[in-house]
């Protein structure tokens, strides 16, 4: 078997080429992540597509290929995404969002990688400050039924498609590879939450998400490309509400004019914050702001008074 029909699909010119059907790239990735398909042919596929623009038939069809591919994992309530390059963001404050979700019965699975994140201000050396395990796939059941959260290497349950990522690199540009984990989902959660760092891409996500089957979906142009909301500006969501296309505005939460990067770089602002040793209301705004969008997606009522309650409550428990 061989790439060379698909690269032929996509690259026979103008008024010749066309879009892959959904079939035809769920077969392409297949032979992809089987090992049957030359790096050349794999390289002028994923470079067709970018000059082409993905559709959702296409990133669906991949993503269908992928999940296959991938081990069986436990379905928590709420998928959360990590991929972005982080160099437009700071201190990656979501990640105690996503906790503080957790933290009202919801489990949250986060996965990811984040290639250009270096040393203990990047999301996995923040993991730790922010209250929140990374596991295995053989590991991330034990590990929600403890704590309700759990973090998922990208490597540890697919790590060719990490490869794909890669070749970033290679290429010197971003591929369809950077929204397939976007959407990817791998343990099938029925809502979930996707940041993009380009505009175009949220109706890419929100339309491949309707063909996957996903009951919710919020998806924003975050920070840095992360699912963080600036709580200074308003906020476009799109997405999915009972799996139907959806899009919604957000007011900004300050009226201060402020960057989400302020220069500081050290993880432990994460555990003061959650602990109440640093007051900041700035970060305080884009923990409760993102956990309340991320609850919305999960259909509680009141999502933004429900989020400031649950951020005091922990405080009030911190203090019994």
């Amino acid at each position: 078997m061989t790439l060379a029909p698909y690269v032929r699909i996509l690259g026979r010119g103008p008024g010749r080429s066309r879009a892959l059907t959904r079939d035809e790239a769920t077969e392409a990735m297949s032979l992809i992540l089987t090992g049957q398909a030359a790096p050349e042919s794999i390289g002028a596929l994923l470079m067709l597509l970018r000059m082409k623009g993905e559709t959702p038939d296409e990133i669906t069809g991949f993503v269908t290929a992928a999940r296959s591919a991938m081990p069986p994992l436990p379905q928590p309530a709420l998928d959360w995404p990590s991929y972005a390059a982080g160099r437009t963001r700071g201190l990656p404050w979501f990640l105690l969002s996503a906790r503080l979700v957790a933290q009202a019965g919801h489990s949250v699975l986060l996965h990811g990688w984040n290639s250009h994140q270096q040393g203990h201000a990047s999301v996995r050396g923040a993991l730790g400050r922010a209250g929140i395990a990374s596991a295995a796939p053989e590991t991330v059941a034990d590990t929600l039924q403890r704590d309700r959260i759990a973090y998922l290497p990208l490597e540890s349950f697919a790590p060719q498609l990490l490869d794909l990522l890669q070749l970033r690199d290679v290429l010197g540009l971003r591929s369809c590879i950077n929204t397939v984990l976007r959407v990817l989902n791998p343990a099938k959660a029925t809502a979930g939450v996707q940041g993009v760092f380009h505009p175009p891409y949220r109706d890419l996500q929100a339309d491949a998400g309707v063909l996957l089957g996903q009951h919710a979906l919020t998806i924003i142009k975050g920070g840095g490309g992360e699912f963080e909301r600036h709580p200074c500006k308003g906020v476009q969501a799109y997405g999915l509400r009972n799996a139907t296309r959806w899009e919604a505005g957000f007011d900004a939460l300050l009226p201060d004019t402020r960057r989400l990067n302020d220069g500081a770089d050290d993880p432990a602002r994460l555990s003061a914050l959650w602990d109440g040793t640093l007051t900041d209301s700035f970060a305080e705004h884009i923990v409760t702001g993102t956990a309340a969008l991320a609850l919305d997606t999960l259909g509680v009522a009141q999502p933004e008074q429900t989020a400031r309650a649950l951020w005091a409550a922990r405080r009030r428990a911190k203090a019994a």
